[in-house]
């Protein structure tokens, strides 16, 4: 019996394993954030391979440290894929390091998942072998725009706070309104920091603005219902991007109410979101955010394609990414075939009510404040 005992412990160590290659930041500036991401990874190995692995081998992650530097990326992914043996690759955290880790793989001819690289420039190019899995900063508004369109209301004035992923979300909305022949202002920008937007509201009330459509942070959108209350403005419709964080009530209490925000991952908005929150709860003892469920999102994606092509080949797995459509906890996964870029999941338009962000149907207009009651 022992013997026999030996010689299964043998077969085992020796059986082969599906080897997943993935550069993180565990280091540096964006190491916490990362850490998020890596760990809703394993919870996703550990699912596959509690469910009999990969094409029936065992999925094994292999971890490279980018420090934080983006421009280690594409020498990390040239060592995964030259000396690490990987049959896999999962994108870094973040769009500047996915930028360089996709030269790398698209010259080795190797498909990788863009898990964590929202921003439209990894995908401007079509590459060949790069698939995106994240929630793109382009699809931020697009649920605001489409219930001001249901709504009936014509008039968009819309605020971005001067960086990459707001700038990029107000651009893709502003587009999208003019191909709907919709009345538009010029993109009011705003610093960081800002805690007073009595100029934009001075601007909003001149253009007899009907939708307020704003990309910041948590604390901006805070910030723009103190200075609506104190102006006393408020128009039909009020999207602010950081309306949808827990933090939004807590930072101005009921004045929350009736604001819409967008909600990029919620673990509690469906079936998938709330497994894998508590998959994620039970392994870490932590409540998941957005970079842990883009990284099993990631991972979901890329095991489904594998499972459709029904071999490790990088062109057949590439084709099958390019044909996939999935649900994921961030939304479906569908993308553009020429370009690997996202098209199928965005963040959901929710509502505030009752202290709750609310997925249904939005209500509007967004009430005047001499019209609320106390919420007991």
């Amino acid at each position: 019996m022992l013997f026999w005992l030996a010689g299964l412990s043998v077969a085992l160590a020796q059986e082969p394993v599906v080897a997943v290659g993935v550069v993180i930041s565990q280091t540096g500036a964006h190491a916490e954030l990362a850490q998020e991401y890596s760990r809703g990874l394993e919870v996703w190995r550990d699912e596959v391979n509690a469910s009999g692995g990969l094409l029936g081998r065992r999925v094994e992650l292999r971890v490279l440290d980018d420090s934080s530097d983006a421009l280690r990326a594409g020498p990390l992914y040239a060592r995964l894929i030259r000396d690490e043996n990987v049959d896999l690759l999962i994108g870094p955290y973040g769009t500047a390091a996915t930028i360089i880790a996709a030269a790398e793989t698209e010259r080795a001819k190797r498909v990788m998942v863009n898990g964590a690289g929202p921003a439209a420039a990894p995908h401007t190019r079509a590459p060949r072998y790069l698939f995106q899995s994240a929630v793109p900063y382009a699809t931020y508004g697009m649920g605001a725009l489409q219930a001001a369109v249901d709504a009936g209301l014509r008039r968009i004035f819309i605020v971005s706070r001067d960086d990459l992923p707001s700038r990029e979300a107000a651009e893709a909305l502003r587009s999208a309104a003019a191909a709907q022949k919709l009345e538009l202002s010029p993109i009011e920008v705003y610093r960081p920091g800002t805690l007073d937007y009595a100029p934009q509201v001075a601007h909003a009330r001149a253009a007899k603005a009907e939708a307020w459509i704003a990309f910041g942070d948590v604390r901006d959108a805070a910030e723009m219902v103190k200075t609506f209350k104190k102006l006393d403005y408020a128009p039909p419709l009020f999207f602010a991007q950081g309306a949808a964080h827990p933090r939004f009530v807590a930072l101005v209490g009921q004045d929350a109410e009736w604001s819409l925000g967008a909600a990029d991952f919620d673990p509690h908005l469906d079936a998938l979101a709330r497994a894998f929150a508590k998959a994620y709860m039970a392994k870490w003892n932590m409540p998941p955010g957005l970079p842990a469920a883009e990284g099993y999102a990631a991972g979901c994606v890329l095991g489904a394609a594998v499972r459709a092509a029904g071999t490790f080949s990088q062109e057949a797995v590439r084709a099958a990414l390019a044909e996939l459509e999935l649900p994921t906890v961030l939304g479906e996964y569908r993308v553009a075939p020429d370009s690997g870029a996202q098209i199928g999941a965005r963040p959901r338009l929710v509502q505030i009510r009752g202290g709750r962000p609310y997925a249904g149907t939005p209500l509007l207009p967004y009430p005047q404040w001499d019209e609320r009651a106390l919420i007991k």
